[in-house]
């Protein structure tokens, strides 16, 4: 019935066992209950400590200046019919604005208020502070630590650590050079502060600048809304508030000037030519006067006839173009004379559409490039573009102004050679009266133009009087009164994670990395055409012999018994009636190939059956340490060697309560084990061994470290093959399974020692059935 028995070990399908996977993580539950309760803990003491931060947020309406109170002459008005959004977060947060809030607000000084464990922020100092160093002195970061004590008070400067010890309330008298004064008088008393200790940094203008621009953050709501939702996060609720409220006030204060810039800049261009107009109208006056004093002219006659009112005509078109003429010159000056960065005035009289509108777009190019120029830099990219806008639309200019220019001494040529021919018709009028009228009406256009100038002055003083606000404040700061960090719910789930998480990833790489040998199963997944007829328990403080007493029910007993009886299963039926021999060997030492031996002839005997134990590894002989008998008494190496020797004289009865049981211990170690067993005599003592006992129970050598038990294989009925769990690497299955496929043992079954010596595999194999052993029925 040979290999009848592979029936009890049938391969499980390549899967994993889910139920085995969990109650193997299962078996450590205190380390999952050890890590969550160190995780939550430490969540209520990172909450209970850690700083509050709160959120706040303000929102505001970007206007639409071109619908607003200014007057609507396209000179003087800044427009912004389409609002970008885009543009508008990026001033909003660029480093020129945040430059301002922080100088407002004076937040490159920081204060906190220092706890047993926690140190949070403080808007300012609960006592008298005046900070002595200006802001833009700060030229790297400086903190202070100022405790109070009954005494006084002591200030640290924390880089150097050097103390500055004061007797008094106040540093005002001390010699000492630092940045501020303190005194604690103001306010409260000094004794309402003694013990409290506070932290005190400045910082310079720019980093701090740069952390307020990091950490505020500006999102439109909406894509069709024109509103923006300014947020910041700190800690003090009440610093966090006035800042937001503060760049909003920063905000609108820039595009407020942005629009002013226009009408301040027309007004200074008015008040300019004012001057050279009267001047120029007081030397036309003075010339009139003096001409007709030295011509004694008191009144002119009126001229007569169709030719004196068609000359009239042509001489007031003559005055219509000279005054473009007179306009177009004074505007080529200023844009000519202007730096750079200057504006032009608009529509100052020209009757030309394209020059006023290209004044139009001048102006707020100038505008655009003067606050990229603020916020980026000369070489970014937009304010080089900016830069070359504002010069292509400067020679747009200049080239208009050329050829309206041009256009109109054409007209005036024009209509002075019509003034020629009409010259003939009026040749009654003296040559004093011509002169006299062209004093007239040089004095004429000199008016106009000034009372021009005038309105437009009074137009440009009325618009930057009345400029409305860039943004309306839908909301000013409010902040939350919860916390937004720590938040205890994620904390509380981040901590129940962890603590579930850490263990079983710790496990997991256990088990990972763990090579060993732990049941049945990873035997049957590496070789599942080789049975496993048996799985001896690892039980604590176990005797090494464990049937001294044949009638022993301990679990390791019964589990020996299981064994006997399975081991039948594997051995071929005989009809000869002789006995039957079974080897008991493993890849490497260590894995209880002796104990199994020894305690599977003590089984079979416990059942009236003759056994004998052979102990036929003869390099590292064991039997002997089982039964307390000396190493080198004469054995089975004794045997082998002498021809006159017989092996019956060996046999040992080393356990009183079973005669059936006899032994050949191995005798002397031999310097030759392999041509020892391989003489013939072994085979003889085999023979002759299964005439008189029941079952031969030959313990034989590792096969991986030498082929002692491959040379006598052939000889065995069956070959029980040692694992040890937690013991035999898996892959040194893979060499019995070799050994097995290729002939050199014969008929192998697995045993597998100390099952469940590794709880975490959940192979805790009981034994113990609840059948009252010990107990009467």
């Amino acid at each position: 019935m040979d290999n009848s028995f592979n029936n009890f070990s049938l391969p499980e399908e390549d899967s994993i066992d889910i139920k085995q996977e969990i109650i193997r993580y299962i078996r450590y539950w205190p380390w999952f209950a050890v890590t969550l309760a160190v995780t939550l803990i430490s969540a209520y003491m990172y909450l209970r400590y850690a700083p509050r931060v709160y959120q706040t947020y303000s929102k505001i309406k970007i206007l639409d200046e071109s619908e607003g109170l200014e007057l609507p002459t396209s000179a003087f008005i800044f427009k912004r019919k389409n609002i970008n959004l885009e543009n508008e977060i990026e001033i909003l947060t660029s480093y020129l604005i945040m430059n301002r809030v922080v100088r407002e607000l004076n937040l490159n000084t920081n204060f906190y208020e220092e706890g047993t464990i926690q140190t949070s922020q403080i808007e300012s100092l609960p006592f008298g502070f005046k900070q002595i160093i200006h802001p833009d002195s700060i030229r790297e970061r400086l903190s202070y630590k100022l405790k109070i004590k009954d005494t006084g008070m002591d200030i640290t400067n924390l880089k150097t650590e050097k103390v500055f010890s004061f007797s008094g309330s106040t540093t005002r008298d001390s010699d000492y050079n630092l940045p501020f004064e303190i005194d604690l008088n103001v306010n409260k008393t000094k004794s309402d502060f003694v013990g409290n200790t506070y932290i005190l940094n400045f910082n310079t203008i720019k980093s701090t600048a740069l952390s307020l621009k990091s950490n505020i953050k500006v999102e439109s709501i909406g894509e069709l809304s024109d509103l923006l939702k300014l947020t910041i996060k700190g800690e003090s609720k009440e610093l966090s508030e006035k800042i937001l409220n503060t760049l909003m006030e920063v905000f609108d204060k820039d595009g407020i000037y942005d629009r002013q810039l226009i009408s301040k800049r027309t007004l200074d261009f008015i008040d300019d030519r004012f001057v050279f107009l009267a001047q120029e109208l007081d030397s036309i006056e003075v010339g009139r006067q003096d001409f007709k004093q030295r011509n004694n002219i008191v009144d002119i006659a009126v001229d007569a006839g169709l030719g004196l009112e068609q000359r009239a005509q042509s001489d007031e078109q003559v005055f219509q173009i000279e005054q473009q003429l007179a306009l177009s010159k004074l505007l080529d000056t200023s844009l000519n004379t202007n730096s750079e960065s200057d504006l032009l005035p608009a529509n100052i009289g020209i009757e030309n559409s394209s020059i006023n509108q290209l004044i139009s777009d001048y102006n707020n190019a100038v505008i655009d490039r003067n606050k990229y120029l603020s916020s980026g830099g000369a070489n970014n990219p937009m304010v080089k573009q900016a830069v070359e806008q504002v010069e292509n639309l400067k020679a747009n200019i200049n080239r208009s102004i050329g050829t309206y220019s041009k256009q109109l001494e054409n007209s005036r040529q024009q209509f002075s050679l019509r003034n020629r021919r009409f010259s003939g018709t009026v040749a009654q009028i003296p040559e004093k009266e011509k002169l006299l009228r062209a004093i007239d009406r040089q004095q004429k256009i000199k008016e106009s133009l000034y009372l021009l100038l005038l309105q437009k002055r009074e137009e440009a003083a009325i618009n930057l009087a009345i400029t409305e606000p860039s943004i309306k404040v839908v909301e000013y700061a409010l902040s939350g009164s919860n916390p937004v960090s720590p938040k205890s719910n994620i904390v509380y789930a981040a901590a129940i994670l962890g603590g579930l998480l850490i263990p079983f990833g710790i496990l997991y790489l256990i088990f990972m990395l763990d090579t060993k040998l732990h049941s049945k199963e990873d035997v049957t997944k590496i070789n599942s055409n080789i049975p496993v007829i048996g799985e001896i328990p690892d039980v604590k403080k176990k005797e090494h012999i464990i049937f001294d007493d044949p009638n022993a029910r301990t679990a390791l007993a019964e589990s020996f018994r299981i064994l006997s009886s399975n081991v039948d299963y594997i051995l071929p039926i005989k009809d000869d009636g002789k006995g039957k021999v079974i080897y008991c060997t493993s890849t490497i030492k260590g894995e209880g190939k002796t104990y199994v031996s020894v305690n599977l002839s003590l089984a079979l005997s416990s059942i009236n059956k003759k056994v004998l134990l052979i102990g036929a590894d003869l390099r590292n002989p064991q039997i002997h340490t089982h039964i307390h008998e000396e190493k080198h008494k004469p054995g089975l190496s004794n045997y082998l060697h002498d021809t006159n020797y017989d092996w019956r004289d060996a046999l040992i009865n080393g356990f009183d309560k079973h005669p059936n049981h006899q032994i050949i211990l191995s005798g002397v170690i031999p310097p030759n084990p392999a041509h020892l067993l391989t003489n013939g005599r072994f085979k003889k003592l085999i023979e002759e061994a299964k005439e008189e006992y029941d079952y031969i129970i030959v313990d034989t050598a590792p096969t991986i470290l030498v082929t002692d038990t491959m040379l006598i294989s052939q000889l065995a009925d069956a070959t029980i093959y040692l694992a040890r769990a937690n013991y035999t690497e898996k892959n040194l299955l893979k060499f019995s399974k070799d050994l097995t496929e290729t002939g050199k043992l014969k008929n192998v079954a697995y045993v597998i020692n100390s099952v469940g010596a590794s709880r975490s595999y959940g192979y805790s194999y009981n034994y113990g059935y609840n059948y009252g052993y010990g107990t009467k029925d």
